[in-house]
């Protein structure tokens, strides 16, 4: 193998491996260094088999409603251990794709663990040994993991991160989720729909705190609705052992606490970047509150080092790393008319029952900026095709500047919104006016339909509503 490329980039996850790739594309030599599995967390452990998970739940829950829909059938149940195996299966097959794409484009692939050796130079050990490479430019794209609360310690068993929550070897009878992010939410989202009861513990005033307001309140509505307890600015103090299961004491906001006994634990409580083993400590790289700090063009204090991706912070998005990834790259191979990264356009998912997307800023930051508003509401209850396949909780809510009409922010609450969203960012990019989108043709019967209404709605214009 080659000793010395243009460009390497360090963590092949959904930042990195794109990033290399279109290094490849620019015409620059380039290798990934991975230590584990490409694809990184999002691929392996996040968002694809976490999806698979959720699939399989969205469908046993379709199964217990099938009356709904003038059908029967007896004897339904599942196979946990078959559902995860899909799950993994997916995930495999996906990493196994990102080989490929790697090799097509003339990528190397280094295996073991990457760190700085000085200035353009990185020793990557794997097995005991250590290999030096040259680089001209490195990429730091090495991801982040969960973080974990003092007496809150993970131990696989019990107490679960992310990854044992995806591969349990059955569902528990009673689950505590701490934490009410995204993460959080889906776990809980998939759990409930395969019949266990779970409580949801967060300790700012309301489940997904970084999401429209509106959308957080019927968010909790629904969710109660279905089963799910959720306790607000409330912490959990501690965890003991009791049998095979474990009591969690849970404080409120009045100091008040109580106990409560469940089967398992998972802690969503957020994630910190991946900087140790690095060899920041003898370069000009700058870690705060556990994330690298970069600038607008993805570049740390030292030169001819940059980083992309969970470890430079929020928002924790793969999309956002790989776009990230693509932009570092282009910077460096000299593209002209770039743009730095406008965070407020980049759409954020969550895949809980009913969904939750958004792009833009939330009703209460848009005022806060100072803007005058127009803001549409459209319920999914008065859609066509909502009606049609039976699932009408949720919302579109869009907000506007009331004086140029742009489109500040949309938040959507219901089925498929995942997919919706993109219409919305789109218009974003395009610094789309309630003009353009008043005029827009949507297609009859879709839940696109809802996202017009939306933005009649804020103009005193809906049709359907």
């Amino acid at each position: 193998m080659e000793k010395r490329f243009d460009c390497v980039v360090v963590g092949g996850g959904p930042g990195g491996y794109v990033a290399a790739i279109r290094a490849s594309q620019l015409g620059l030599s380039t290798a990934v260094v991975e230590r584990e599995h490409l694809g990184g967390i999002c691929l392996n452990w996040g968002c694809i088999p976490t999806k698979a998970l959720l699939r399989s739940s969205e469908l046993h829950h379709l199964l217990q409603h099938l009356d709904d829909f003038g059908l029967h059938a007896s004897d339904v149940g599942f196979d946990c251990q078959k559902v995860v195996a899909r799950s993994r299966k997916v995930a495999k097959r996906l990493e196994s794709g990102v080989k490929h794409l790697l090799k097509k484009n003339s990528v190397s692939v280094i295996e073991g663990h990457g760190r700085l050796a000085g200035s353009g130079r990185i020793a990557v050990e794997n097995d005991g040994q250590v290999t030096e490479f040259e680089a001209s430019h490195v990429l730091l794209a090495t991801g982040a993991r969960a973080r974990t609360l003092p007496g809150l310690e993970p131990d696989g068993q019990r107490v679960w991160t992310y990854k044992e929550a995806m591969v349990p070897e059955s569902i528990p009878g009673r689950l505590l989720v701490v934490g009410s992010g995204a993460i959080g939410i889906e776990f809980a989202s998939f759990y409930r729909d395969m019949g266990a009861a779970v409580s949801v513990v967060e300790i700012l005033p309301r489940i997904l705190p970084v999401e429209d307001e509106d959308v957080s309140k019927a968010a909790r509505k629904v969710f109660e609705k279905q089963g799910i307890e959720i306790h607000t600015e409330t912490s959990v103090a501690g965890l003991r052992e009791q049998g095979e299961g474990v009591v969690a004491t849970l404080t409120d906001a009045a100091g008040e606490t109580r106990e409560a006994g469940f089967d398992r634990v998972i802690l969503a409580v957020g994630i910190t970047g991946n900087v140790e083993g690095l060899g920041l400590e003898g370069s000009a790289v700058r870690v705060e509150k556990g994330h690298i700090v970069v600038n607008e063009w993805l570049e740390t204090g030292e030169p001819g080092v940059y980083a992309i991706g969970d470890v430079v912070g929020p928002p924790w998005l793969a999309h956002k790393a790989s776009h990230e990834g693509v932009l570092c790259i282009e910077r460096i191979a000299g593209l002209e008319n770039l743009h730095p990264l406008d965070r407020t356009r980049i759409p954020a998912c969550t895949y809980c029952r009913p969904q939750v997307a958004s792009v833009g800023l939330t009703e209460s930051a848009a005022r806060e900026a100072g803007h005058e508003l127009k803001v549409g509401r459209f319920p999914f209850a008065a859609n066509g095709k909502s009606l049609a396949v039976g699932d009408t909780e949720g919302f579109v809510k869009t907000i506007f500047d009331a004086s140029t009409g742009e489109l500040l922010g949309a938040h959507l609450f219901g089925p498929e919104v995942t997919e919706l969203i993109q219409g919305f960012v789109v218009a974003r990019s395009l610094e789309a006016t309630e003009a353009e989108l008043e005029h827009t043709i949507f297609p009859h019967p879709t839940l696109s339909e809802s996202m017009h209404e939306a933005v009649l709605a804020a103009f005193g214009r809906a049709i359907n509503f």
